[in-house]
C-alpha cells in the first residue's frame, strides 16, 4: 500500500518518516512554507536514534498525483478544523479502475478529538479512527521531532463507527514495522474519548505554558472531572486510566518538556486552534445532556481568542486563569441553584 500523508506536520511527518524508513511507499501532502521546505530540502526527521533527511514525494493536493492508486491509504493528520477542506479536496480524486477516493479508498483520521471521523464519514465510505499517542513537534518548516522511545508512538485503530477488517490489520502490520505499536480494536471510539479527556488540558498548557505550577495542574484535573461527568451523562464509554496505563506501560518514553499540539498552534501563529473540537466537544455534549461545563467553556473561549488574535503562547498569568475558573464555577453553581441556565463565562481579557 502507498500512504498519502495529508498534513505533513508533526504527527504526519513522523508517521511518514517512520513508514518510509521501514520501506513503505509514502507521499507527503503539505502547504505553504512546509511544502516549500519539503520540496527543496526534504524532511529532516529527529528521533532518539538520530537525525536524517528523507527526500520523499511531496504534493500540495491530489491533482499533482493524477489518478490515485487502488491501494492508496489516505492518512488525515491535519488539525480537525482543517478536515473539511482537506477531505473536500481529496474525496473527488479519481482512482484507477473507476470511482473516486471517497467511494473506494480508506481514510485514517489520525487526529485528536472525535469530530474528524464524523466529518470524514459524511464524505468517505471507508473511515478508520485512530487514537494518537505520539509525542512529536513541528520544529520549523521541513523539520519534525519525535522524542519517543523505544517506540515512537502507539496508535490504536479500528473501523468507524465500529469494527475491524483486513484493511485495518494490514495498516497496523505496516505501522508495527515502523517503530509503532498499532492495536486493532473494534471499539476505537473508547480510546479516542479517553484521549479526549487527556487533551482537555491542552488549552491550559497553551494559555499558561507547559510549566505553570501545582495550582494550574489541579485546575487541569477539575477540567477533566467536568469532562468525565459529561461523558457519563451522555452514556459514552471510555478507556479507564488503568486500562490506558496497562496498554502503554513504558513503551513510549520521552524527556522533552515542550508544549502539546495546542501550544504549538499558538507558537506558530496559525490563527486557528483545535480547542473547539476538544473542550468544545465537552461543551456540546454538556449542552445536549444538561450538564454545566463552565471550565471547558472558559478554556474554549480563551484559547480560540488567543489563536484568532495571535496572542503569545503561555502569556496568560496562571493566577488570572485560576481566578476566572473559580468565578465561572461559582457562577454556574449559582445559576443552577436558581434553576436557570448559566451564561457563557467571560474570564480575563487576553493581553
Amino acid at each position: 500500500m502507498r500512504y498519502v500523508i495529508i498534513g505533513a506536520g508533526a504527527v504526519g511527518g513522523t508517521i511518514g518518516a517512520r513508514l518510509a524508513e521501514a520501506g513503505h511507499e509514502v507521499v507527503l501532502v503539505a502547504r505553504g512554507a512546509q511544502y516549500a521546505a519539503l520540496a527543496s530540502g526534504g524532511l529532516r526527521f529527529r528521533a532518539p536514534d538520530g537525525e536524517r533527511v528523507h527526500r520523499l514525494p511531496v504534493v500540495e493536493g491530489p491533482d499533482a498525483l493524477g489518478t490515485l492508486r487502488a491501494d492508496d491509504v489516505l492518512v488525515l493528520t491535519v488539525k480537525t478544523q482543517d478536515s473539511e477542506a482537506a477531505l473536500d479536496a481529496w474525496g473527488p480524486a479519481p482512482v484507477a479502475g473507476g470511482g473516486t477516493a471517497a467511494e473506494r479508498l480508506p481514510v485514517l483520521c489520525v487526529q485528536n478529538g472525535v469530530e474528524g471521523r464524523r466529518i470524514a464519514l459524511r464524505r468517505f465510505r471507508r473511515v478508520y479512527g485512530v487514537c494518537v499517542w505520539l509525542p512529536s513537534t513541528f520544529v520549523e518548516p521541513g523539520v519534525v521531532s519525535a522524542p519517543g522511545a523505544p517506540l515512537t508512538g502507539i496508535l490504536h485503530l479500528g473501523r468507524h463507527p465500529h469494527g475491524v477488517d483486513d484493511t485495518a490489520r494490514r495498516i497496523a502490520a505496516d505501522l508495527e514495522t515502523a517503530h509503532f505499536e498499532a492495536p486493532v480494536v473494534p471499539d476505537v471510539a473508547r480510546w479516542q474519548y479517553a484521549k479526549l479527556l487527556g487533551n482537555l488540558a491542552n488549552a491550559v498548557n497553551a494559555l499558561c505554558g507547559p510549566v505553570a505550577g501545582q495550582d494550574v495542574w489541579r485546575l487541569s484535573e477539575r477540567v477533566r472531572a467536568e469532562g468525565e461527568s459529561v461523558l457519563r451523562a451522555a452514556g459514552i464509554p471510555y478507556a479507564s486510566a488503568r486500562e490506558q496505563q496497562e496498554a502503554r506501560g513504558d513503551k513510549v518514553r520521552w524527556s522533552d518538556g515542550g508544549g502539546g499540539s495546542s501550544w504549538q498552534s499558538l507558537i506558530r501563529g496559525t490563527g486557528t486552534i483545535e480547542t473547539d473540537h476538544l473542550n468544545g466537544e465537552i461543551v456540546l455534549l454538556g449542552r445536549l445532556h444538561g450538564v454545566p461545563t463552565p471550565l471547558n467553556e472558559l478554556l474554549q473561549r480563551l484559547a480560540t481568542t488567543f489563536a484568532r488574535e495571535r496572542r503569545p503562547a503561555g502569556s496568560l498569568p496562571p493566577a488570572e486563569l485560576l481566578r476566572a475558573a473559580d468565578e465561572a464555577e461559582a457562577q454556574a453553581q449559582a445559576q443552577a441553584q436558581a434553576g436557570i441556565a448559566a451564561p457563557v463565562p467571560r474570564g480575563p481579557s487576553p493581553r
